[in-house]
C-alpha cells in the first residue's frame, strides 16, 4: 500500500513537471521562432506571383502562435490554480478530505499528504497514552516505596517507630551534636508487671495495654521528639534539643500519667525510666548513650517499680 501510494505521487509530480514544460514551450519558444520568420520575411521580401501565398501563410503562423501563447498561457494560469489550492488545504485541515475523491495531480498527493499526516496523530496519541501509563506507573512505584518504606520503619502492634529507625535517628542526632553541640536525651521505660498482665487476660489484652501507652507517649511528646517501641514492654524516646533536667521532667510526666491511667482489664500498670544525656554523659557513640539510658533503666528497676533513673547513679523520684 505504501508503494502504491509512493508511485501515485511520483506520477503526479511527473504530470506538474510535464505542463510547466509544455507550459514554457507554448509562451515562450513558439513564439520565439515565429518573431525569427517574421523578421526573415520583412528583412529578405520576395516579389512575385507567391508574395499573396506568403502573406496568406503568415497569417496563419501568426494565428498559430496566438493560439498557442493562449494555451501557454492557459497551463500556467492551471498551475497557478493547482498550487493555490494546496496552500488553501495546507492552511485548513477541514478540507483535506476533499481531495480524498480527486483523481488529478491535486488531488493524488494532498490525499497521500493527508494519510500522512493522519499517521503521525496516530503515532503522536499513542505515544502520549504510552507516557501517560508510564508516568503513572512511575507514581505508583513511588507510592509503592514509600509505603514499603513506611511500613519497614513501623511496630506492626503500637504503629510506633521500632528499633531500627529508632537506632538511624539517634546516629544523625549525634552526628548533628558533634556538629553544633546542641543536647539530646534517650529515655527508656519499661512496663512494670506487664507480664502478669499478659499471663491473666491474654495477648490481645496486652497488645491493647501497648497500644495505650503508646498513645499516651505521642499525646505527650513534640513532633520533632521520636517515640518507638523498642521491643516486648519496652519503650524508647529520642528527646531532640533536650537537656538532661528536660528529659527527667519528661519522664516524671509520663510516670504519673500512665500510673493514673484506667486501662480496660482494669489493673493498674506503671513504668520505671532510666534516662541519658548529652552532653552532660561523655560517651563515644550512640551505641554508648542507649546503654547508659539502659543501665539507668536497671537502676531505677533495682529500686522499685514506678522509678525514674538518670545516670551516672540511680535517683528515686516519689
Amino acid at each position: 500500500m505504501q508503494s502504491e501510494g509512493a508511485t501515485d505521487v511520483a506520477r503526479a509530480g511527473q504530470r506538474i513537471r510535464n505542463k510547466v514544460l509544455v507550459a514554457l514551450t507554448l509562451s515562450s519558444v513558439v513564439p520565439i521562432l515565429v518573431l525569427a520568420f517574421v523578421v526573415m520575411v520583412l528583412v529578405f521580401p520576395t516579389l512575385g506571383p507567391g508574395e499573396t501565398v506568403k502573406f496568406g501563410g503568415l497569417q496563419l503562423l501568426v494565428l498559430f502562435t496566438l493560439v498557442g501563447m493562449l494555451a501557454g498561457a492557459y497551463v500556467i494560469w492551471d498551475l497557478g490554480r493547482i498550487f493555490a489550492r494546496m496552500g488553501a488545504v495546507m492552511a485548513s485541515e477541514t478540507a483535506m478530505s476533499g481531495f480524498e475523491r480527486r483523481r488529478d495531480e491535486v488531488g493524488t498527493i494532498m490525499s497521500s499528504f493527508n494519510k500522512m499526516l493522519l499517521t503521525i496523530e496516530q503515532q503522536a496519541a499513542e505515544i502520549n497514552t504510552f507516557a501517560t501509563r508510564l508516568d503513572a506507573a512511575y507514581k505508583e512505584l513511588e507510592s509503592t516505596n514509600a509505603r514499603l518504606k513506611e511500613t519497614s520503619f513501623k511496630d506492626e502492634v503500637t504503629g510506633l517507630y521500632n528499633r531500627r529507625f529508632f537506632s538511624l535517628r539517634l546516629e544523625e542526632e549525634l552526628s548533628r551534636y558533634r556538629r553544633f553541640n546542641h543536647p539530646v536525651s534517650v529515655v527508656l521505660l519499661d512496663l512494670d508487671g506487664f507480664k502478669a498482665v499478659n499471663d491473666e487476660f491474654g495477648h490481645t489484652v496486652g497488645d491493647d495495654t501497648l497500644r495505650e501507652v503508646a498513645q499516651i507517649l505521642m499525646k505527650h511528646s513534640r513532633g520533632i521528639n521520636v517515640v518507638s517501641r523498642y521491643g516486648g514492654d519496652e519503650f524508647a524516646v529520642l528527646l531532640v534539643e533536650t537537656s538532661k533536667a528536660g528529659a527527667r521532667l519528661y519522664a516524671d510526666r509520663i510516670r504519673e500519667v500512665v500510673a493514673k491511667h484506667l486501662f480496660p482489664h482494669g489493673k493498674v500498670v506503671t513504668a520505671s525510666f532510666g534516662v541519658a544525656s548529652l552532653p552532660d554523659d561523655e560517651t563515644g557513640t550512640a551505641e554508648d548513650l542507649f546503654r547508659a539510658s539502659d543501665e539507668a533503666l536497671y537502676a531505677a528497676k533495682r529500686a522499685g517499680k514506678n522509678q525514674v533513673a538518670a545516670t551516672p547513679s540511680a535517683q528515686r523520684v516519689s
